[in-house]
């Protein structure tokens, strides 16, 4: 491999050539300012935030960092008086045309704009003209777009593209341009899967997803109401980085006692509805092998992925397991069986669900979620919101005690923790499989699903079969695994699991918002999901059908597996959407 040598601020470095001036200052430990930039989605040298000077032996010439190449010899000055002047200059132009309403922006103190500005003392702007005004888009329950605050840096619509949606880009030009979607049509009207993957790389406030947390203070105000929580998998890895925690951290006990001191009448665990979904999904999928049902089956606990595949692939939608997502079976459990054995009536009953993923939003709102007749979840807020909820009331996180969830339904196994992560749900169903066909009596650890990549196969013997499963996160994988079932399943799977989100739910668009030169240079992914797997590993029962409150639920609510009044609970159905409408 061919390396070059070069200097950046006097210090030498050594980096493979075809690097770009930002790789190599960061291997010295200098974080060049960017705005624009993603590492290999959005490498485009619009912001000029990144900008330095550069001697080839033609004398320093400025540059953009993060697009130019090194080369043998040359000299990088990173910080000098004039690139100073000039990325100060860049700032004023941005704010020229910028909403500053910091002390109510979403994204105050979390915004790489308002950084820079105070990094390079900026609080105003020299210039003056034209100021253009958006009305925000308020037209998704997931979503707000407020371009006001927007500047351009096109991270959104490169996920987005990234994420093969691409409802979103570029309309109009010059001092007129604005982020959107095609026809300036409101983001409900385009095939948008709600995954939020926008939000979590905005630099501003331009994009944040909708907040719904006082919706939830008005309820535990509200005397007639009964308020219970869960929460997902994944928060557990994820909440403490929004109090300064080391990223992956495992704050379970701290994250309950929170919520207990917020107010709400039972703090319940979402892992318990993933216990369930491996039953019913296991159920599900012998019943297709045996009856000639359409095979393979595929997951749906992702409501990003299950949006995707009825706007993409309609005619697919027969190979989606009919099982509802790990929080909606929860709310449908609190809502029937806690319900009655509480002696409460449903109706009185609101669960609020923390969940990583903007998506859960709109999912809430799908028709044939409602168990009781009522919706199985009436609120669902991001880690962010919840985070938010605690600095409210004024909580100091990492001082609280570790606290346990209510029962019966803070019951969990490993195998519902390691949901979170993209190839948890397939580990977890093939354990249970394994030990019901096989006879095994310890878990199956199946690391051929493990990790970070999009898309990840593995063959395993049931019941003296192989069975090839696959699994896929992130839309774009998901378009591969979908495109090659259309082309007549060429790899022969018999079990599929999709994720929306790339790296699973604990990389969902509603978590915890870091800077892109941490995005860049760390994996969230494979950090957060360690902490998932860490807990598995530490846990006594280790495979759903082992859990004793699932058995229980089973025998004393829903006749034993694959009973009629499970199917009525905790399943649901699809249908095909329009791309665009007017």
């Amino acid at each position: 491999m061919e390396m070059v040598n070069l200097k950046i601020n006097g210090i030498p470095v050594t980096v493979e050539k075809g690097s770009t001036i930002l790789d190599a200052a960061r291997k010295t430990g200098i974080e060049i300012p960017t705005l624009c930039f993603m590492k290999d989605i959005n490498e485009i040298g619009a912001c000029r935030i990144c900008i330095v000077e550069a001697n080839e032996g033609r004398g320093f010439r400025i540059v953009t960092s993060c697009v130019y190449p090194v080369s043998e010899g040359m000299e990088v000055l990173t910080n000098t008086e004039k690139i100073q002047k000039y990325r100060k200059t860049t700032l004023e132009l941005i704010l020229s045309v910028h909403d500053k309403k910091c002390l109510s922006c979403p994204r105050s103190t979390n915004c790489e704009l308002q950084k820079l500005c105070r990094d390079y003392g900026v609080d105003d702007s020299q210039f003056e003209g034209e100021k253009p005004v958006y009305e925000k888009d308020l037209s998704t329950p997931h979503l707000v777009r407020d371009n006001n605050k927007c500047i351009l840096c096109r991270r959104c619509v490169a996920t987005c593209e990234n994420q093969y949606v691409s409802v979103i880009g570029a309309n109009d030009r010059g001092m007129d341009t604005s982020i959107g979607q095609p026809f300036n049509l409101p983001l409900n009207s385009t095939p948008c899967i709600s995954c939020g993957q926008c939000t979590v790389v905005c630099p501003t406030g331009a994009l944040t997803e909708r907040d719904d947390t006082q919706k939830v203070w008005d309820a535990i105000a509200d005397p007639d109401k009964y308020v219970v929580v869960q929460t997902a998998p994944s928060i557990r890895a994820t909440i403490g980085e929004c109090f300064g925690m080391p990223i992956g951290t495992n704050v379970e006990g701290k994250m309950v006692a929170a919520l207990r001191r917020i107010g709400f009448d039972k703090v319940f665990d979402t892992d318990f509805g993933a216990d369930l979904t491996i039953i019913e999904e296991a159920n599900e999928l012998v019943e297709r092998i045996k009856n000639n049902g359409t095979l393979p089956m595929i997951t749906s606990c992702s409501p990003g992925w299950v949006k995707f595949c009825e706007f993409y692939y309609p005619e697919l939608l027969a190979h989606l397991s009919s099982c509802k997502s790990p929080q909606q079976m929860t709310g449908a459990v609190i809502k029937t069986y806690y319900a009655e054995k509480m002696g409460l009536d449903p109706k009185n009953i609101v669960v609020v669900s923390i969940m990583p993923c903007t998506a859960k939003k709109f999912e809430i709102g799908r028709d044939d979620q409602s168990a009781a007749g009522v919706p199985d979840v009436d609120i669902a807020l991001t880690t962010r919101e919840a985070a938010k909820m605690f600095d409210r009331l004024g909580l100091n996180f990492a001082s609280l005690p570790e606290e346990e969830f209510d029962n019966p339904l803070g019951d969990d196994t490993g195998a519902a923790v390691i949901f979170g992560a993209t190839g948890g749900v397939m580990e977890a169903a093939v354990r249970t499989a394994n030990a019901w066909l096989n006879g095994a009596t310890e878990p199956l650890e199946l690391n051929e699903v493990r990790g970070t990549m999009g898309l990840k196969q593995a063959t395993v013997n049931l019941g003296g079969t192989d069975i090839k499963v696959a699994v896929a996160s992130g839309a774009a994988a998901a378009k591969v695994v979908m495109d090659k079932l259309k082309a007549g399943n060429p790899d022969g799977w018999t079990f599929i699991e999709i994720m929306g989100c790339p790296g699973g739910c604990v990389n969902g668009g509603g978590q915890p918002i870091q800077p892109q030169y941490v995005r860049d240079t760390v994996d969230l992914k494979a950090i957060r999901a360690k902490a998932l797997y860490d807990q598995d590993k530490a846990m006594e029962l280790r495979m759903s059908h082992e859990s004793p409150m699932i058995k229980k639920i089973y025998e004393e609510w829903y006749d034993g597996f694959g009973g009629h009044k499970a199917h009525h609970d905790l399943h649901t159905s699809y249908t095909p959407r329009e791309k665009y409408k007017n």
